[in-house]
């Protein structure tokens, strides 16, 4: 008997043949079960497959488009004024767009700001990014709300339309994020060394500066500047660097980077060797999906949310200080806490749903976090965490 995912392909393309006589839109959205929402194309004319998420911050549209971690995601932006800033060569997380696609409520035909170099549309077609406006969005957030995670093909047609029949094939065949290792495509192939610091008017002295390797899950430039700003000397490395390649560094600190895809296809291959580095004592700070590798390493599990965590105004609890952060987030899978052994300490939780947010070893120098307090874009409460990592590293220096 012919799957729900034939019945579905088959669906769409059925819809697929009759555009001409349904409307003069130009791009679709089109869910796994067939639904269809019409729409406008900007952006490059081309189709994608991948996960629908939503987004509710309201600034930093150009930071979560570049951010690695939504690779293979396409965004929906809860607020209605994408574009309002235009975009600019500085604001960029890394080299270029890595959402796969990208769905707002209306265009912007102005945008404003001094810092401006071009708009968001320009934006899209540079980086070969299709885009989707003139929808609910509010539809879409509550859909996805209610029901989680969906596998949808966002379509800008233009006049093109003989891409149908691979359109059905992908659309069927995809798997979805789970056992999906994607931050081996966007980890660095070579080293690097990092030497800017955030954007500031202050002039202060770099002293005592420390060497810390950072595994490359998908790291943004932002956490790179933090790091730096707190006299620290990034090496970065791809993520399948081995013990030896790690420790010939000579590292005083490791970070474990933030990334896309699902934590078990990627922290299988690399667990070895960070159980080894932990072993060693030297200072270990991970984010977001690093703090899932981490767990992974102190035996601990991941799973799957069900709609996940997107947006810039997400409180979390510091467990020890009763703090409450208001933190930058975007994630899809989380650690479970009711796998933590006897030697790890849940630090922040998530006010949001209760979910785990933060953890430390009870005797080694190692925590995580799964938000991300590089805040790009996002309030600044967790910068901390940064001068933390940096006074571990202090400490354990002087012991060796």
């Amino acid at each position: 008997m012919p799957s729900k995912h034939h019945f579905a392909s088959y669906k769409i393309m059925e819809v697929l043949k009759n555009i001409p006589q349904i409307n003069n839109k130009t791009a679709a959205l089109i869910f796994e079960n067939g639904e269809v929402l019409w729409g406008y194309g900007l952006g490059v004319k081309k189709f994608v497959i991948g996960e629908l998420c939503f987004n509710t911050s309201q600034t930093g549209y150009q930071e979560a488009l570049t951010d690695p971690s939504y690779t293979k995601q396409i965004i929906t932006f809860t607020f209605p004024h994408i574009g309002i800033v235009g975009t600019n060569s500085q604001d960029k997380e890394s080299k270029k767009i890595y959402a796969d696609g990208c769905i707002i409520n209306q265009p912007i035909n102005f945008y404003s700001s001094w810092r401006s170099e071009i708009d968001l549309n320009s934006f899209f077609i540079e980086n070969d990014i299709p885009c989707l406006y003139g929808v609910d969005t509010r539809y879409l957030t509550k859909k996805l709300s209610e029901e989680g995670a969906k596998k949808v093909a966002l379509i800008n047609f233009g006049k093109e339309k003989n891409s149908f029949e691979a359109l059905q094939k992908e659309i069927k065949n995809w798997s979805g994020l789970e056992n999906l290792d994607l931050a081996k495509i966007v980890s660095t192939k070579n080293e690097y060394e990092w030497d800017k610091g955030t954007w500031s008017n202050k002039n202060y002295e770099k002293i005592n500066k420390y060497r810390v390797v950072c595994l490359d899950f998908g790291i943004k430039h932002n956490i790179l500047r933090n790091l730096y700003d707190f006299n620290l000397s990034p090496t970065v490395l791809n993520l399948s660097a081995s013990y030896n390649e790690i420790i010939e560094t000579k590292p005083d600190g490791i970070f474990l980077s933030n990334g896309p895809g699902d934590p078990q296809a990627t922290g299988e291959k690399i667990l070895k060797t960070l159980k080894k580095l932990i072993d060693t004592e030297i200072p270990i700070f991970g984010i977001c999906l690093g703090h899932q590798i981490l767990s992974m390493a102190l035996n601990a599990k991941t799973k799957k949310m069900f709609q996940g965590h997107r947006g810039s105004n997400h409180p979390v609890k510091n467990l020890e200080n009763n703090v409450v952060e208001i933190t930058s987030q975007n994630h899809g899978f989380e650690v479970d806490r009711e796998t933590f052994s006897n030697d790890i300490v849940e630090t922040h939780i998530s006010l949001f749903d209760g979910t785990n947010e933060g953890l430390k070893h009870k005797h080694l120098p190692v925590f995580s976090v799964q938000y991300h307090p590089e805040a790009s874009p996002g309030p600044h409460d967790s910068h901390y965490l940064f001068s933390n990592f940096y006074n571990l590293i202090k400490k354990y220096a002087k012991k060796n």
